[in-house]
C-alpha cells in the first residue's frame, strides 16, 4: 500500500492505494479469499469493522454451538482442520482453526476499519472505499465478503415495546440458558438456532415455547452414523435431486414420525430442492425433536401480538412469558454502504443466481452469498482468486505504476 495526505489543510485524511483487491470483512469468506489470492501471488487488504477476525462467530454465537456439518464440509481452501479435531468442531475449535488459518497465510486485516461507503469511480477505473476514520482506499478490485449474515434481523411485531417482563434479546446476544433458568421463554424462530437454543434452555431448567410460523424440514443430523448432508451430496452424484429428497424424507419419517402432529408442517418441496430454490436450509436435529415429542419444548403458532406480560398467537391463545428470544436470523448489510451498483437486491443479495453470483463486473466480486454455507464460500473464493490472478499477471502491475506516477505523489504508509 502507498498513501499520501488528502490535502494540505487536513492532514488527518488519507488516500491509500492498494496494490491488489480490497476485501470487506474478515470472517471466513474474507480470510478464504485472501488466502486464495495469496496462493496466486496477489496481495490484498482486508478491512474489518470489528477488532478481530470472525467477529460474528466470536461474539454473537451461543456457547454450546457446534458446526452442524462434519468438519471436512466446513474447511476453507488450502488448509484442513487439525486431525485431532472432532467430527463436529465446537465454536471455540472453529475459531482456533480460523486463527491458525490467518496465521498460516500471514493474513493481517486492518481492524476497526468501518466502511462508510464504497463506489466505483469510472474515471480512473478504481473502487473508492471510505472508512469512518476519514481514510479512503483505492483499488481496481472490490471483494464484498461481509456475507449474507452480517447483521441481526428483528421482525416488526405489534406491541413489542409494551413487554414489561424480563429480557427481549436476539439470538446473537444469547450465550447460555443459565441466565434464563426456571423461566418461561418464548423463542421466535424455528431454524437451527431456534431449535438449539430451545434445547439449551431445557438443559438449564427453563421452559421454552418455540414459535413455528411457517413450514419447516427437520432432518436427523446423521443417518446410520453418517452425516445426512454427506449422504445427500453423495447420492446427488448418481441420482436425481427429487429422488434424493424422497430418501431423506423417508429417513426423517423413520426418525421422527409424522412431524405435522408435533406442529412442524413440512413444505411440499423437498429439503434439497427447497434449499436450491429459496436458500432455506433444513434443520439438522441435535436433540430438540425428542424434547418436542416429550412436551419439554412446546410448539406455538405464529405470534400475532406481543403483550405486556407475554404474547397472543394466531390460533387465539394468549400466554405469559418471562423473556423473549428472537432466533430470526441475520441479513446482509451491503445496501447500507455499497453505492452506485445495481448488482445487489434491496435485501443485499446478488441478483445473479448461484453459481454465478460471485462476479459483479467492473472489478466487483462477492463471496459468502451463496446460501450454501462454507462450501459455497470456498467455491467463490477459489473462482475470485483465479480471475483476479489472471488480470493481475496480464495487465495490472505496469499500468498501475504509470497511472500513479502521473496522478498522485505517494509516500510509504508506515
Amino acid at each position: 500500500m502507498e498513501s499520501h495526505p488528502r490535502n494540505q489543510t487536513d492532514q488527518s485524511k488519507q488516500i491509500i492505494l492498494v496494490h491488489g483487491p480490497i476485501i470487506i470483512g474478515a470472517g471466513p469468506s474474507g480470510l478464504a479469499t485472501s488466502a486464495c489470492l495469496s496462493s496466486c501471488g496477489v496481495p490484498s487488504l482486508i478491512l474489518e469493522r470489528s477488532d478481530s477476525i470472525a467477529s460474528l462467530w466470536k461474539s454473537k454465537t451461543y456457547d454450546r454451538l457446534k458446526l452442524h456439518l462434519p468438519k471436512h464440509f466446513c474447511r476453507l481452501p488450502l488448509l484442513d482442520f487439525p486431525e485431532n479435531f472432532p467430527k463436529y468442531p465446537s465454536k471455540n475449535e472453529f475459531l482456533a482453526y480460523l486463527e491458525s488459518y490467518a496465521s498460516h497465510f500471514r493474513i493481517v486485516p486492518r481492524f476497526k476499519a468501518d466502511v462508510q461507503n464504497a463506489s466505483f469511480d469510472s474515471s480512473p477505473g478504481f473502487w473508492r472505499v471510505k472508512t469512518l476514520d476519514n481514510t479512503e482506499y483505492l483499488s481496481k478490485w472490490l471483494v464484498v465478503a461481509t456475507g449474507e449474515n452480517a447483521d441481526p434481523y428483528l421482525p416488526e411485531i405489534p406491541g413489542i415495546k409494551t413487554f414489561s417482563g424480563g429480557k427481549i434479546v436476539h439470538a446473537s446476544e444469547y450465550k447460555s440458558g443459565e441466565e434464563f433458568r426456571r423461566q418461561k421463554v418464548l423463542v421466535v424462530g424455528c431454524g437451527n438456532s431456534g431449535m438449539e437454543i430451545s434445547l439449551d434452555l431445557v438443559r438449564h431448567n427453563a421452559s421454552p415455547h418455540l414459535v413455528v410460523r411457517n413450514t419447516v424440514h427437520v432432518l436427523p443430523r446423521e443417518i446410520l452414523g453418517l452425516s445426512t448432508f454427506g449422504v445427500g451430496m453423495t447420492l446427488l452424484k448418481c441420482l436425481p435431486l427429487r429422488l434424493v429428497d424422497k430418501f431423506l424424507l423417508l429417513m426423517a419419517n423413520l426418525s421422527f414420525g409424522n412431524t405435522d402432529r408435533l406442529g412442524l408442517r413440512r413444505p411440499k418441496m423437498g429439503p434439497l430442492e427447497l434449499k436450491n430454490v429459496t436458500g432455506k436450509s433444513p434443520v439438522l436435529d441435535v436433540g430438540a425433536m425428542a424434547l418436542i415429542r416429550s412436551g419439554k419444548i412446546q410448539i406455538m403458532e405464529g405470534v400475532k401480538e406481543i403483550t405486556k406480560n407475554g404474547a397472543k398467537f394466531m390460533d387465539g391463545q394468549e400466554k405469559g412469558f418471562d423473556s423473549i428470544i428472537f432466533a430470526t436470523g441475520y441479513k446482509s448489510n451491503v445496501p447500507t454502504w455499497l453505492q452506485g451498483s445495481d448488482f445487489f437486491t434491496e435485501e443485499g443479495m446478488p441478483k445473479t443466481p448461484f453459481p454465478n453470483g460471485w462476479r459483479g463486473g467492473k472489478g466487483l466480486y462477492t463471496v459468502g452469498f451463496t446460501r450454501r454455507g462454507l462450501l459455497g464460500t470456498a467455491s467463490d473464493a477459489i473462482k475470485i482468486a483465479g480471475e483476479i490472478g489472471d488480470q493481475w499477471r496480464d495487465d495490472i502491475m505496469g499500468p498501475i505504476r504509470n497511472m500513479c506516477s502521473s496522478h498522485f505523489v505517494f509516500f510509504s504508509n508506515s
